[in-house]
């Protein structure tokens, strides 16, 4: 991975009690004041909301707007000023306000799916493992 690539993508984590992991990258372009505020307080714990094909939890942001789309892509997280929530959407819902798009779940979406209302859920940074053999050697 490039400096540059690590300064403008975020890779996170998401944890769901008795569920399973998800991971997922934030684009710095996409919301860079909200993807900065949220970065800065991860780890993030939360307990899940349900809105159609998509989770929410509350997180400890206020922000306004940025860049808010009324419409998302399945697989997209998002921020939701109204509510000041994070979300992410497995299906083919679109938001109930407009969101600030943050990025994608790049790796078990699925898991999303099988969340109640309730479920406790924890956002953190993904550190990537040690490559296995560097060309550098």
């Amino acid at each position: 991975m490039s400096d540059d690539e690590g300064i403008s993508r975020v890779r996170i984590k998401f944890i769901l009690e008795g569920l399973g992991e998800a991971e997922g990258e934030l684009v710095r372009f996409k919301a860079p004041r909200t993807i900065d505020m949220i970065v800065r307080k991860l780890p993030i714990v939360g307990r899940i909301a349900l809105y159609k094909e998509e989770i929410y939890f509350e997180i400890p942001i206020k922000m306004g707007e940025e860049k808010a789309k009324p419409t998302v892509e399945t697989g997209t997280i998002a921020f939701w000023p109204m509510g000041g929530a994070l979300c992410v959407f497995y299906g083919k819902s679109q938001p109930y306000s407009p969101v600030s798009t943050l990025g994608k779940i790049t790796k078990n979406l699925e898991v999303f799916a099988q969340a109640k209302s309730g479920t406790a859920v924890k956002v953190e940074l993904l550190t990537s493992p040690a490559p296995a053999a560097s060309e550098s050697q």
